[in-house]
């Protein structure tokens, strides 16, 4: 199977509380605003991404109905797997905000709890441990495939399970957010060694594969970090945000860049000051009122202006510089 051409990006932080899929939203619609086709995959069991974008009364109704065979959920399109009666089956993305989104599932936590017996199955050669592995993989580059994305964004939990091992392994790019407070500048150790040993353990893998398996790429760049989260006086950072926002970047440096680099220097760049993406201040009501109207937090209506404004352009700039190291559709 030929893999799509759309880039597959997975902003990822095992910290909790983060906000990863407000940024996720955002990020993924200034892209959309700058001519970019974008497929948002809920991969997290607790359905942010599906429950933010979509009325209550339809993620209901997807749930209600995700294992009927006329399943519409990412769990309705990976059940087979995990029952062992077929492949991946394709099922239908939904539009919102000019977003395509393949909905999520707290069912998903089955696909999860064999994706261990699948490492399993590729340690020993065998042919179904890389096709179980690789079956999120195969599901998404049929959607990308069919509707010809430009970007793919998976919304990854807060945890460093198997599900989120597939997922980084099939992801060209990662993105790090993290709040300007100790606790995410601690979890950086965690999340640099987890990533060092998945890419690591990965290519061992992938060189005993049999011949023809369809292998995640296993080899993602980190594309950047995000501060946020922080609280604004006048122009500047608040001092306390400020102190750990300058750790973040050290630590950027010290745990995700260099273990990285010692890898293959491909996978990230020398500098963690050229790698940092944006920051991201507390817009506070407006998120509250995006979360409400399921937009995002360029679409809120009767917002305060000024602050929304703010926002936009924070994404905007953001989006462009993802589009600067990936690239993206030329009529941009």
């Amino acid at each position: 199977m030929r893999r799509h051409k759309s880039s597959r990006i997975a902003i990822f932080n095992h910290k909790g509380g983060v906000g990863k899929t407000t940024l996720t939203i955002n990020i993924a619609y200034a892209l959309y605003q700058q001519g970019q086709r974008v497929l948002l995959v809920d991969s997290d069991p607790q359905c942010n991404l599906t429950s933010y974008l979509i009325d209550d009364e339809v993620v209901d109704e997807l749930l209600d109905g995700s294992d009927q065979p006329s399943g519409e959920t990412l769990w309705s399109a990976l059940k087979p797997v995990v029952e062992a009666t077929g492949g991946p089956r394709a099922v239908p993305r939904i539009e919102t905000s000019g977003l395509g989104l393949l909905p999520g599932d707290i069912k998903l936590s089955e696909f999860e709890s064999i994706l261990d017996g699948f490492w399993v199955d590729c340690l020993s050669r065998m042919v179904r441990g890389f096709r179980g592995s690789a079956a999120l993989s195969e599901l998404v580059n049929a959607l990308a495939e069919k509707h010809s994305a430009d970007f793919v964004f998976y919304d990854a939990g807060p945890n460093i399970g198997p599900l989120n091992r597939v997922i980084l392994l099939d992801c060209d790019y990662f993105i790090i957010p993290g709040a300007c407070d100790l606790f995410s500048v601690r979890a950086l150790r965690t999340l640099g060694r987890t990533l060092c040993e998945w890419i690591e353990r990965w290519a061992a893998i992938a060189k005993t594969a049999p011949d023809n398996s369809y292998l995640l790429p296993g080899k993602p760049q980190f594309l950047g970090y995000i501060p946020q989260q922080f609280r604004v006086y006048g122009q500047s950072m608040a001092r306390d945000h400020a102190f750990y926002s300058a750790q973040l970047e050290r630590r950027i440096q010290s745990d995700i860049v260099i273990p990285l680099r010692l890898i293959d220097p491909q996978l990230a760049e020398p500098s963690s000051r050229s790698s940092k993406l944006g920051e991201v201040r507390d817009f506070g009501v407006l998120v509250e009122a995006a979360q409400k109207q399921g937009v995002p937090l360029a679409r809120v209506k009767g917002s305060n202006a000024a602050m929304q404004q703010a926002a936009v352009s924070t994404f905007e700039r953001i989006a462009k510089k993802v589009l600067s190291r990936v690239g993206g559709r030329t009529n941009a």
